[in-house]
């Protein structure tokens, strides 16, 4: 599947190379309104004016209310968790989501994990670098034992550049 964002083939839920969601809904950038077509069927404008559901790794939680309606506390909830994941066990984006989606994890409706991945503040690098760190001292593992983990769909889940930069900054 093409990219959105950034235009290169991937494959899953979220974007290899910019680690944008692939089926993402898309809004205006003027009235906030949801995109299905080259026009914004509120306003007008422009589809190539849109803003996009992945923030560029905001300092702080961003929480987004649009047209006047507050989040609701079951997408408020999936973000607080998604956050403890990211900070506590350094989880990928992917694994975040399939973790709040999960029949055997939080049981949160996909919109609402959606909602959570695109509002919360992470640094992936980072986490999977502190993931690797991780395998590396209480697994005994290879850096390349390391690297398979990171981008494993059945492991980790991090992106192959995530993971890279984790085994690039291993030693550091």
């Amino acid at each position: 599947m093409k990219c959105p964002k950034c235009g290169s083939e991937s494959s899953g839920k979220f974007c290899e190379k910019c680690g944008s969601p692939l089926n993402a809904k898309r809004f205006c950038s003027n009235c906030g309104a949801e995109l299905s077509g080259n026009f914004c069927p509120e306003c007008g404008t422009p589809a190539n004016n849109t803003s996009n559901t992945v923030p560029q790794q905001p300092a702080q939680t961003k929480v987004v209310i649009s047209r006047g309606k507050k989040p609701s506390v079951e997408y408020l909830n999936a973000l607080a968790k998604a956050e403890t994941y990211s900070k506590t066990m350094y989880m990928s984006k992917q694994g975040i989501y399939d973790q709040l989606t999960s029949e055997y994890g939080e049981k949160f409706p996909a919109d609402a994990a959606q909602y959570a991945i695109d509002n919360m503040s992470a640094d992936w690098n980072a986490n999977a670098l502190q993931k690797a760190k991780t395998y590396q001292k209480s697994m005994s593992m290879s850096k390349s034992a390391i690297y398979d983990q990171l981008i494993s769909e059945y492991g980790e889940k991090f992106t192959k550049d995530e993971a890279q930069y984790a085994i690039d900054h291993l030693d550091d």
